[in-house]
């Protein structure tokens, strides 16, 4: 398998929610705006920003949990969704090669079907299993592959603690056998403890099967650790994309230089040299998109060509693209 093998492209995606209003007056939330990449297999693109930019909506319309606004989606070659030429593939097929992990591992379980239906669903839907007996064996050595054993299949939802349920989430994912798998936030609602288990276990998962990631999450420290390449989001656009240890090193944009600013160090006298950098104004609602750059309410290097014309990602030499007249 080449490295460089692109696994799934993204090219000028938009998502706008109908926010009220009728006519030439009709309101959009523009979620996520010409946004742009590509994963090679085996790797992990990490995916981060702050709260409402965006990224929950790229995975969710990246797998058509969401049918897109515009934009183009290329899965292994395959042209799975084309607005411009009205390609929109049935993704049954495709389902059990693109797998998502949801973020609240509380709200994404039914609670009235047991472990072992949840995660057997899958199977049963793609019949993976030609009898009882192989389903059964398989939903165990699914429990298995996650840290849980076959005692847990007969239990429900509400009788494990989070991190248990987010491996069930996990194994429901892996259940089709995917190559591709959107985790969205797998370890934000988890105790740092449990996230760290989680995280190995992503890792290892990835080391035996050979799965590629895209990876959503608030935690620099965490999405630095498991990305190959990390992308950053500001108020559904991308506006830098590196290597995972180049970004961190060598931030460009300044909005990726007050989110590192902001990622804590367990050293004290290294603590006490930085400046954390604070960001000012608000956040501009993405029902009155300003026009330029929707960053340049509240950065210090903005000029008057960032009002008139949005910068679009540009490559900085060595993979680093910034999007950013400035910087």
């Amino acid at each position: 398998m080449s490295e460089n093998e692109k696994l799934v492209e993204v090219q000028h995606l938009q998502q706008y929610f109908p926010a009220g209003g009728r006519g030439k007056h009709k309101k959009f939330v523009q979620a996520v705006d010409d946004v742009s990449f590509f994963i090679n297999k085996g790797e992990t693109l990490g995916l981060v920003g702050e709260s409402g930019c965006g990224k929950t909506t790229v995975g969710r319309t990246l797998l058509r949990l969401y049918e897109p606004t515009d934009g183009k989606i290329i899965y292994d070659g395959n042209v799975i969704f084309d607005k411009e030429n009205k390609v929109a593939v049935n993704m049954l097929p495709f389902r059990r090669k693109m797998q998502m992990v949801f973020q609240d591992p509380y709200a994404s379980l039914d609670p009235r079907m047991t472990i072992g239906d949840i995660v057997g669903e899958p199977i049963d839907i793609h019949h993976l299993a030609a009898n009882k007996a192989e389903r059964r064996e398989k939903i165990i050595s699914l429990l298995e592959r996650v840290g849980l054993n076959s005692e847990h299949a007969n239990r429900y939802p509400h009788e494990f603690s989070g991190g248990q349920r987010q491996r069930v989430g996990i194994a429901r994912a892996l259940a089709v056998d995917p190559e591709f798998i959107v985790c969205d936030e797998p370890v934000s609602a988890l105790d740092v403890s449990i996230q760290a288990q989680v995280v190995n276990m992503f890792e290892d998962l990835q080391e035996k099967l050979g799965v590629t990631y895209l990876f959503i999450a608030h935690d620099l420290l965490i999405v630095r650790h498991i990305s190959n390449r990390i992308a950053v989001m500001y108020l559904g656009k991308i506006v830098e994309i590196a290597d995972a240890d180049e970004l961190n090193d060598y931030p460009q944009h300044p909005y990726t230089v007050s989110l590192l600013s902001a990622v804590p160090i367990p050293d004290p006298n290294i603590t006490r040299q930085r400046k954390r950098i604070i960001l000012e104004g608000d956040v501009p609602s993405p029902l009155r998109m300003p026009t330029g750059c929707a960053f340049r309410s509240r950065c210090r290097y903005a000029t008057e060509k960032c009002a008139k014309e949005c910068p679009k990602l540009e490559d900085r030499g060595n993979g680093h693209f910034v999007a950013c007249w400035n910087k």
